[in-house]
């Protein structure tokens, strides 16, 4: 699979940002997508996911510090997935990878990942 992430740029505090990420190659209804991002010196950190169609609900799940802002959609006839990230703030400020994982709960072992090359957010006050 190939990943590609677009979007990214600096914006300020309390204003919104969209990113996109197209996958392609041989990806079905079946594979979780979902975005992380990653801090300085720290590891990657879930964002938000929607889980495959073969899963129990295919819903989504969002971390407890994005919930309210960020908005994650997929649409599965292109295999595009965006975040629409609203009331920004500097401690959002890192790179965001999109992910598509064959486990359809995203729980997939690292060879069943495949992610992109990340784009920065960056958020200033």
């Amino acid at each position: 699979l190939q990943v590609a992430e677009s979007g990214g740029g600096s914006v300020q505090t309390g204003w919104s940002l969209s990113l996109s990420c197209v996958v392609s190659g041989k990806i079905d209804r079946s594979y979780c997508l979902g975005w992380f991002r990653q801090f300085p010196r720290k590891d990657r950190e879930e964002v938000a996911l929607v889980r495959g169609s073969g899963s129990s609900d295919g819903g989504t799940r969002y971390a407890d510090s994005v919930a309210g802002r960020f908005t994650i959609a997929r649409d599965s006839a292109k295999h595009t997935l965006t975040l629409r990230m609203n009331n920004l703030q500097p401690e959002d400020t890192a790179i965001y990878y999109c992910l598509a994982d064959r486990h359809g709960l995203c729980q997939g072992r690292p060879w069943d990942r495949s992610w992109g090359q990340g784009t920065q957010v960056t958020v200033s006050s």
